[in-house]
């Protein structure tokens, strides 16, 4: 078998890189693990283990190059002959954004200590593959509990879910199944030989970007791997829509709250907001406004309502940001790029309510072949690039999201074929041409200011000056062509915030995402030493944008894979630093993305005949922006939901 590979060779050089020099010890097994992003192959994870009378050793060495960002990772795990963890050190990143050092001596991490006697392992996120695999083989031999706390924090739940057959080339493989929960946000799907090899692992990675490890030999079944974990995640997200399946009155009347329509007229207050079945009905001042005879009534006041948010950029990777994003208020989301097997399965099962989440409208992502490609989805060619839109059109995508290697050449087939077929384009700007380049070759909508910011900055002073020619350049450009903009700011601060600063300090949502999530969330930002530089890089991205929404261009409030839900809230917080209205932050996050999707006469404000997603809010946003994190109830097509049961359904805090 090519994955595991035994062989009777002493292997101290493995360990002394990690400051041990054990003798006596040696190698039992050896194997390997292609690492994949999006079914890409990225990098390999190589691993040894080793034994004695006295102890075992795991030595791994995982690496993956994601973008062009080299991320290496190196563990050890010592443990005794039972598998019961003595020491535990990991070093390096998990993510272009992140790295990791930490070491875990005996029982005993940080403030966390497991009593004698206790069951419990050494293992800390989805990296490397090959720990994952000792936990397995760990939670087995030691009476498969139903829990297992885990050093240095948190602990996981692991179950069987029996046999699968896989055909792996020409071979029939059976393969034992388990999901995985407290090691990354939501859930792990693991398949084992019948010698408790780690086979394949499906998983998010520290970007919550869809990742995938198969062991050496067995790269056939990738496909299938992916396929099984989503029809996984399709079943849990049908079993969490089962736990809010509580049936809707047929006609809901909002009453005595404060009316924030998002059609930039002035407030109502005591309003009446109708909805009935799945519409708004009605809105305006109670006084003109009736209740309609047997309505269920929700009380308002005090309480702003508000249309429900959009979220521009979004990759929903796993079913758990379903109900996260409703908890939020987010009511539809774009996605930017995903697995299209998976966010098509997710699209129609919340359709379908056989899920539950926001409305998702879709981005289809191409790529073209390079260092730097994200995907499998690739372009080189104009018959690719035609093809693959025409097959993201037929499966009901919207949009084209173009990454950064698809060649300048094929970019305006691209959005010809889109174009043509109804559909508009969005995305990053690829390598070789600059955003003015990528609108005049056809792109609708950019991700991400930091392109914008890159040509209206003066290379010089490193200032951006409304006054400048180039700027003006730039925004009459934008403004020639109706470009829109999502700015991800959000995302921005999170990278180029300084790790010495806490989250929490300008992202409260922090405190009450999942533990595993928060934990990877801390690793995210830039070394204190490097804090004034980048916080000056950040200055830059909130100047542009203040600039751009001056001018008039189209900005849409997305954030990327930041905070899942609350970083919507700082989105628009954020936009009120740069100089929006209160109204004119909540509009780019209601009115403004509808209109940009040629979804505004069905979404975006709250008027009759519209589409029944509405949020009620505790305060007066228009007074303090930051009341837009007080989400009270939400209402999903006409289909209530509570925000603390949301978060607590999906491991958050309440």
């Amino acid at each position: 078998m090519k994955a595991i590979k035994h062989a009777c060779v002493t292997i101290l050089l493995l360990w002394a890189v990690s400051g041990w020099t054990q003798t006596g010890l040696l190698a039992v097994e050896q194997g390997s693990y292609n690492l994949h992003k999006f079914e890409q192959l990225i990098g390999k994870e190589t691993y040894t283990i080793a034994r004695s009378d006295k102890e075992v050793v795991l030595g791994s060495d995982f690496k993956f190059t994601d973008r062009g960002s080299a991320v290496p990772l190196k563990a050890t795990l010592v443990m005794e002959p039972d598998l019961t963890p003595t020491n535990f050190e990991i070093k390096g990143k998990i993510s272009r954004f992140s790295s990791i050092e930490n070491s875990v001596h005996g029982r005993s991490a940080g403030q966390v200590t497991i009593p004698p006697g206790e069951n419990f392992f050494d293992i800390q996120g989805y990296a490397p593959v090959s720990v994952q695999m000792m936990l397995v083989r760990y939670w087995k031999s030691h009476g498969s509990p139903k829990t297992l706390k885990t050093l240095p924090r948190g602990e996981v739940q692991i179950q069987d879910l029996g046999t699968e057959m896989f055909t792996i080339g020409s071979r029939k493989v059976e393969l034992r199944k388990l999901s995985v929960r407290g090691l990354i946000w939501g859930m792990e799907s693991i398949w084992l030989d019948a010698q408790d090899h780690l086979i394949a692992l499906v998983s998010i990675d520290a970007e919550m970007d869809h990742f995938e490890a198969i062991a050496e030999g067995y790269e056939d079944g990738l496909a299938a791997f992916v396929t099984g974990a989503a029809r996984d995640g399709m079943a849990n997200l049908a079993k969490v829509a089962s736990e809010f399946s509580a049936k809707t009155p047929s006609v809901t009347a909002i009453v005595g709250g404060r009316l924030i329509d998002g059609t930039g007229k002035p407030p109502v207050e005591n309003a009446v907001v109708v909805l009935k079945e799945g519409k708004i009905t009605a809105a305006g001042p109670a006084a003109s406004t009736p209740v309609p005879e047997g309505a269920q009534v929700i009380d308002a006041h005090g309480k702003s309502v508000l249309p429900g948010l959009w979220e521009m950029h979004s990759h929903f990777e796993q079913v758990e940001w379903g109900p996260i994003y409703l908890a939020t208020g987010v009511t539809t989301a774009r996605d930017v790029g995903n697995e299209r097997e998976f966010i098509v399965a997710a699209r129609d099962a919340i359709a379908t309510g056989k899920g539950i989440g926001p409305r998702l409208v879709m981005a289809g992502v191409v790529d073209g072949k390079s260092p730097f490609a994200l995907g499998i989805i690739c372009v080189d060619t104009p018959e690719q690039a035609r093809e693959q839109v025409q097959k993201y059109k037929a499966e009901g995508f919207q949009q084209i999201k173009v990454y950064s290697s698809v060649k300048p050449e094929i970019l305006k087939i691209v959005t010809a074929e889109a174009h043509r077929l109804g559909m508009t384009v969005t995305g990053h700007i690829p390598e070789g041409m600059n955003a003015i380049k990528g609108i005049e070759d056809g792109m609708d909508q950019i991700n991400h200011v930091s392109y914008l910011a890159a040509i209206m900055t003066d290379p010089k002073t490193g200032t951006i000056s409304a006054d400048s020619p180039q700027v003006k350049k730039v925004i009459q450009l934008l403004l020639d062509h109706h470009t829109v903009v999502d700015p991800t700011l959000a995302l921005m601060e999170i990278i180029t915030h300084s790790t010495g600063t806490p989250m929490s300090t300008f992202e409260p949502g922090i405190l009450k995402v999942a533990p595993e999530m928060k934990e990877l969330l801390e690793t995210m930002g830039v070394p204190p030493q490097e804090s004034q530089r980048s916080a000056a890089r950040f200055r830059l991205f909130l100047e542009t944008v203040r600039l751009l929404h001056e001018a008039g261009v189209p900005i849409v409030a997305g954030t990327d894979q930041a905070v899942p839900g609350f970083s919507i809230d700082r989105e628009i917080e954020l936009y009120v630093q740069a100089g929006f209205t209160p109204m004119e932050a909540i509009q780019a996050a209601t009115l403004v993305p509808a209109q940009a999707m040629g979804m505004e006469k069905e979404s975006g404000t709250i008027e009759a005949g519209k589409r029944a997603d509405v949020i009620l809010v505790d305060g007066n946003p228009l007074e303090n922006i930051s009341d837009i994190r007080k989400v009270n109830v939400v209402f999903a097509g006409g289909r209530m939901y509570q925000p603390a049961a949301l978060r607590t359904a999906v491991g958050f805090k309440p």
